[in-house]
């Protein structure tokens, strides 16, 4: 069993179709076909069940993938291992967030402290930063959605309240809180299905006997209090989120009932070699969301 094998089986696992894995692996589909017949005949089992031209991963090959991903996973680690080992590894680091808003003074204090660390930046959903943390291509990611899987460690950073922002004029904006169904009938501005903050205030509506009615939505926090304001709906927002606000006129209200809070966290792989920016970064992270959680509580 040979690694140019793997490879050619991770590939066609993952087209389904041996002509198109062929042009991806830039070979002659006959001499995939015959690599795939070589790999089947040394485990024993068919890999894939044929019909026709078609082919579907069986439960022998589903079963192998998953191996073979982690085999390619650990290779992948170990040459990192080395590089840092041998200092050369390029002091970068691959974050992904569910939260953009604490990018720029999160990543701008750390990097006043460490100039030479590079960065990659990706906003992802829920599930997205989850494969990319069991596949490797990210270093940590920061969430509001616990990361729940036995590769991945996810530890809490802080918790903090969500509260309701409404424009200038509206009915409740001379409030200083509400029950959450009193807005049962507002049209709502969010973020999109899939994003953790959605999904939690999804469930903080589900709590209060409703479903939101979203007038708008996107992947642009930024956005959302523009929105407001101009009177186009309500939004959710976090107490950091609100702590950075730029729209004064914009009320904020405090939610009684139900319990609307979000717990931020560092999700990282239990695979991953943890470099030496890696421990730094992390334990910054650590430190810099104390602080703001101690900010938070003075806030009125």
């Amino acid at each position: 069993m040979e690694l140019l094998q793997l490879k050619y089986f991770q590939t066609v696992a993952r087209l389904e179709h041996m002509t198109k894995a062929a042009d991806e692996l830039k070979i002659a589909q006959p001499s995939l076909s015959k690599t795939i017949a070589r790999l089947e005949e040394d485990l024993g089992v068919p890999l894939f069940d044929r019909q026709n031209r078609q082919i579907r991963l069986n439960q022998y090959g589903k079963i192998f993938l998953h191996r073979v991903e982690r085999a390619f996973m650990e290779l992948k680690e170990g040459k990192r291992e080395i590089l840092e080992l041998a200092e050369r590894n390029q002091n970068s680091i691959r974050l992904a967030v569910s939260i953009p808003r604490v990018l720029p003074d999160l990543l701008g204090s750390f990097l006043r402290k460490y100039p030479h660390v590079r960065f990659q930046q990706f906003v992802n959903s829920i599930s997205s930063m989850k494969h990319h943390l069991k596949n490797g291509e990210i270093d940590f990611c920061i969430s509001s959605v616990p990361i729940e899987d036995p590769e991945i460690v996810w530890e809490p950073l802080m918790t903090e309240e969500i509260f309701l922002i409404v424009p200038p004029g509206h009915r409740l904006a001379g409030r200083d809180n509400i029950y959450l169904y009193e807005v049962k009938d507002e049209p709502f501005i969010s973020m999109n299905t899939g994003y953790g903050i959605r999904n939690l205030t999804d469930e903080f509506c589900r709590k209060a006997g409703f479903m939101p009615h979203i007038a708008f939505e996107g992947d642009e926090p930024g956005v959302i209090g523009d929105l407001v304001r101009q009177g186009l709906g309500v939004a959710f927002i976090p107490a950091i989120s609100w702590m950075k606000n730029q729209n004064p006129s914009l009320y904020r209200l405090r939610i009684l009932e139900p319990t609307c809070q979000r717990t931020i966290g560092l999700g990282r792989s239990k695979r991953r070699f943890f470099s030496e920016t890696a421990r730094d970064f992390h334990k910054f992270v650590i430190e810099y969301f104390s602080k703001i959680s101690a900010c938070l509580k003075e806030m009125p």
